[in-house]
């Protein structure tokens, strides 16, 4: 059995790009979501705010595809 496999340091170049991608993601869906002035959809602004910044991944996502106005 290989110890190695679970040591930080192998799994560090896998998780500094998911790490990346998911701060990315959230600070744009949180631009996106502040800077337009219409309302969003299907939930009010305070209920995407706790979506993006709590739901790994899926949460800026599902603002980007379902949340944001047609104005936006």
């Amino acid at each position: 059995m290989q110890a190695d496999v679970f040591r930080l340091s192998t799994l560090l170049p896998l998780l500094v790009p998911a790490v990346l991608i998911q701060v990315g993601l959230m600070a744009w869906a949180l631009v996106v979501l502040f800077r337009s002035d219409a309302a969003p959809k299907h939930l009010p602004r305070w209920g995407w705010v706790f979506i993006i910044l709590f739901v790994n991944l899926a949460g800026p996502i599902a603002f980007l595809l379902f949340g944001k106005s047609d104005d936006a």
